[in-house]
């Protein structure tokens, strides 16, 4: 059997994620709920390391881990910002459409992935960014992968 395609691979690679981080944060400044939490817009440099966090966790290159700090340094990042829920929930909701701004596959099981990340990834760095939250200090970038719904092939 032919190995399983990562969903970085089904994504499209680096360039799909760096349109899926583009049109998300260009979406984020845009937000008043959200644009509050980057003063001054999102930086070059920040959509580039998000950009790689995302790659790597999707399955693609380790270079959030081997050049960026990795785990610890996207704990770092939220600590201390008590991200509420509304703010959660909008990340998700405004990163969902943003997979539509930067047309990546819409086939129902990507997007449950992509979804099931997020979903995970947003209550856990909304947990982390709480004033006292016991938190993990020290774990991998995770690897995201198909989940219970593995993709259809004609």
């Amino acid at each position: 059997m032919e190995a399983m395609s990562t969903l970085y691979d089904w994504a499209g690679g680096q360039e799909a994620i760096e349109r899926l981080i583009n049109a998300f944060y260009d979406r984020v400044e845009a937000d008043d709920l959200l644009s509050r939490l980057f003063p001054g817009g999102v930086s070059e440099e920040h959509r580039r390391n998000v950009t790689a966090w995302w790659c790597e966790v999707f399955g693609g290159p380790a270079r959030y881990t081997q050049e960026l700090g990795g785990y610890e340094r996207m704990v770092s990042k939220h600590r201390g910002l008590a991200i509420t829920r509304e703010q959660r929930f909008r990340f998700a909701s405004l990163m969902n459409l943003a997979a539509d701004d930067a047309d990546l596959p819409d086939d129902p099981e990507f997007r449950s992935a992509f979804v099931a990340y997020l979903e995970w990834g947003t209550r856990l760095a909304m947990h982390n960014s709480q004033p006292g939250a016991d938190v993990v200090e020290h774990a991998p970038v995770p690897r995201w992968g198909w989940g219970e719904a593995l993709p259809l092939q004609p």
